[in-house]
């Protein structure tokens, strides 16, 4: 048994639609996104576990026109193609120390991107988007931003908004804006010790 969605996913087992309908689009509408609905995905982000309780996340976030011509700037060019229509712009952040001691976290990464995942369920929820991606200008983003280099670690950028259509994107990209799929379960969950390599 499994579950199937309108999308064309299909899991192996039963589990929460939401897992399958959630994914990254490319074509966004210009539709504003309102200040609750904002405030609603950033707050399921500040819900999500982390290592000794630290949620080692920040995340900076554009909606004004000023703004967005601060962050846009701060993406990939590939990227800028599709994401520019987005009318929110955020970045996630790690936070590299523990405040309770200011040594390293090894598990910040890790914990922010518990904190993009509670945060892209809640867009779903909302019937909006977020699509994370990693093609920022890295170096760009700290000056840019304000952010101080040594204490935080820029992770990505993620697009929210609503739904829009696809025929508005690059027509490279076009024919990419459906849901993908995933790998077996069996490629990469082993009950037991690590499986033995192929030959």
């Amino acid at each position: 048994m499994g579950t199937k969605v309108s999308n064309g996913r299909e899991s192996a087992a039963d589990v929460h639609p939401w897992f399958l309908e959630r994914w990254s689009p490319r074509a966004f509408s210009a539709e504003p996104v309102t200040d609750a609905e904002v405030t609603a995905i950033f707050e399921a982000a500040r819900w999500a576990p982390s290592c000794y309780g630290e949620e080692p996340w920040m995340f900076l976030y554009a909606r004004s026109p000023a703004e967005l011509d601060l962050f846009r700037p701060l993406l990939v060019d590939a990227n800028r193609a599709w994401a520019d229509r987005a009318p929110v712009l955020a970045f996630a952040f790690a936070r590299l120390q523990f405040k309770r001691n200011e040594k390293p976290n090894r598990w910040a990464q890790f914990d922010a991107g518990a904190a993009w995942m509670s945060l892209a369920l809640q867009a779903h929820a909302l019937g909006l988007f977020a699509h994370a991606m990693g093609g920022i200008h890295e170096e760009k983003v700290y000056d840019a931003l304000g952010v101080p280099r040594d204490r935080y670690e820029a992770m990505c950028a993620i697009a929210i908004g609503r739904p829009g259509d696809p025929a508005a994107l690059p027509e490279s990209l076009r024919e990419r804006e459906r849901a993908s799929g995933r790998v077996p379960l069996a490629e990469i969950v082993h009950e037991g010790r690590f499986p033995k390599p192929e030959r």
